[in-house]
């Protein structure tokens, strides 16, 4: 074990910061779930809907813009500054196209909505919430471009700073908004998707402003500006990118579509569902950065051509994420049929929650193993494997699997997340296998 000290440090000095961020997003669902909720059942139901399928397609812009971070991490550990500074230009220029593309997509959700099969009474509730979100997503492009800049320099603080302080942001947005407190106006659901979307527009202009006016980014806003776009880097983005896009949307359709099977089940079961995809990113953001930290060092290794040091890294990630695990899963259990009553005083709905509480536990060995690998994987650039595999445990096994144990044979909700524990495992394994015959058989 000794060989791993020093992963485990380097880890948790860079890993803490994007864990720190992520956490604050996952407070800041928990917070919009949280005032949405006590608002009225039929705003918390649309919203687990919207806000799911709109995650789908903000998980497919973070995912292309994660092909930045081998490609600086690479050069960073080259120290290739030059090449950084043209790296990230090429990124806003196709995060820009690709978030043209999205706005069109989700828009053709928008107009989809009324043939989706879901409750009708909750169609009025969905389309101006959804609305709101699709205006959004080109801030949300262009700050997952400047945040994957700053994490792969290991500067991990930087994107902390400006997240948590866009969730306080949206977190007072929604206080003023849905209740409509301070004389701003009652906007309900509308309101939090409206705070939301300002939140969003202050995070990427505060990267942009960092960036553009720090002294420690001179040298890579030189490259930046100095040149035209370099096609070679676009084209490598791209290839970097479009794979990383179409993985971490089909791991994100898991939860996702899945919110149309659970459509399916009703209004309470929606409810539930919301509260308890919210209480899973507790897991899920954590693991998350420190599977960003593996990712990194893995990308500076990479770069040096030191691959032995790259799969010890990646060990080491997985071993913190399941301590995590453990110590975050016990007070969760314990405290499962008090958990939905922070949400919602609808005693069906709570029931629900804590009923799910087992198979949240079960799936954190699988879900841990899969992020810290995919990431790892990421860090080597070897993207293409990752798209097969999720395909495989998503669309082939998660999705068919969640109908099949709730809807054909009945356990509803229930069987819906029984699902997940199954999939998760396999591209776990899947990820791990791949990552492990990439490193070990490279060149040292």
């Amino acid at each position: 074990m000794k060989r791993y000290f020093t992963h485990y440090r380097s880890l948790i000095s860079l890993g803490i910061p994007i864990v720190v961020g992520q956490v604050g997003n996952m407070v800041l669902g928990f917070a919009d779930t949280l005032m949405i909720g006590h608002y009225g059942m039929k705003e918390l139901a649309a919203a687990s809907f919207v806000t799911n399928m709109t995650m789908l397609i903000i998980l497919f812009s973070m995912g292309y813009s994660y092909g930045l971070t081998p490609l600086v991490g690479q050069l960073f550990g080259q120290g290739e500054t030059d090449k950084i500074g043209r790296s990230v230009r090429a990124g806003v220029v196709a995060n820009t196209l690709l978030a043209a593309v999205l706005v069109a997509v989700a828009l053709m959700l928008y107009h989809g909505l009324p043939y989706l099969g879901l409750p009708s009474e909750l169609l009025p509730y969905m389309r101006p919430y959804l609305m709101v979100n699709i205006v959004s997503l080109p801030f949300v492009c262009w700050l997952n471009t400047y945040k994957q800049f700053f994490d792969a320099i290991g500067h991990t603080r930087i994107p902390m700073m400006v997240i948590l302080s866009g969730n306080v942001v949206n977190i007072l947005g929604n206080y003023l908004l849905i209740y409509g407190y301070c004389g701003c106006p009652e906007l309900g659901l509308v309101g939090a998707g409206v705070a939301t979307l300002f939140s969003r527009v202050l995070m990427s202009l505060a990267f942009i402003v960092i960036f553009f006016m720090a002294r420690p980014y001179r040298a890579y806003r030189e490259s930046f500006l100095r040149q035209s776009t370099d096609r070679q880097l676009f084209r490598r983005l791209n290839a970097l990118g479009w794979p990383l896009a179409f993985q971490m949307s089909m791991e994100a359709s898991a939860f996702s579509l899945v919110s149309i099977i659970v459509g399916w089940i009703g209004t309470l079961a929606l409810a539930a569902h919301q509260i308890v995809a919210t209480l899973s990113q507790l897991f899920f953001m954590v693991y998350y950065g420190l599977a960003a930290a593996v990712s990194v060092r893995v990308s500076h290794f990479s770069g040096q051509r030191d691959f032995r040091s790259a799969y010890d890294t990646a060990a080491a990630g997985f071993h913190l994420v399941m301590l995590v695990a453990v110590l975050v899963a016990v007070p969760f259990f314990l405290l499962r049929h008090q958990i939905g009553l922070l949400f919602t005083s609808d005693a069906s709905v709570c029931q629900l929650v804590a009923q799910l509480a087992l198979v949240i536990i079960v799936y954190q060995f699988g879900d841990g193993l899969q992020i810290t690998y995919s990431n790892a994987l990421r860090g080597i650039a070897c993207v293409r494997p990752l798209v097969y595999i999720s395909f495989f445990s998503y669309f082939v096994t998660s999705l068919p699997l969640s109908w099949f144990l709730g809807i054909y044979l009945g356990y509803g909700l229930l069987g819906v997340w029984g699902a997940f524990p199954i999939s998760l495992t396999i591209a776990g394994v899947l990820y791990y296998w791949r990552f492990k015959v990439s490193t070990l058989k490279s060149p040292a």
